[in-house]
């Protein structure tokens, strides 16, 4: 890998571990009811396999391989949006926070998106 290419590996996997740590600093302040504690532990376990799949793909020992750990940091990342969605804020600022990650989630859904079309 070249040097360029070895720092995007890098930036990515930055970029997934912030976005893990975010939705984690996030949960902390939700509303502790029923439906939120389930919904919590749904979103904190998609939003931390997106970077530890995208890890995976870095260390695979084949290109199917890879694509289908990129798929699978994809359809996590997917998951943790559907999640976020669902949670129940109950304040303007925590639905501030709440449309950021929608956001995060949706470029990182592209970025593995076009990362699995240029690996076919």
């Amino acid at each position: 890998m070249s040097e360029t290419q070895n720092s995007k590996v890098y930036d990515l996997e930055d970029r997934t571990l912030k976005f893990a740590r975010q939705i984690r600093e996030f949960v902390k302040k939700l509303p502790k009811n029923i439906a939120n504690i389930e919904d919590i532990k749904q979103l904190v376990r998609s939003s931390g396999s997106v970077g530890a799949n995208y890890i995976e793909a870095n260390e695979s020992l084949s290109k199917k391989d890879f694509a289908m750990r990129i798929k699978i940091s994809r359809k996590e990342v997917k998951e943790s949006r559907y999640w976020l969605r669902l949670v129940e804020t109950m304040s303007n600022s925590l639905e501030e926070v709440r449309n950021e990650l929608i956001r995060e989630a949706t470029e990182l859904m592209k970025i593995f998106g076009s990362i699995v079309e240029k690996s076919k």
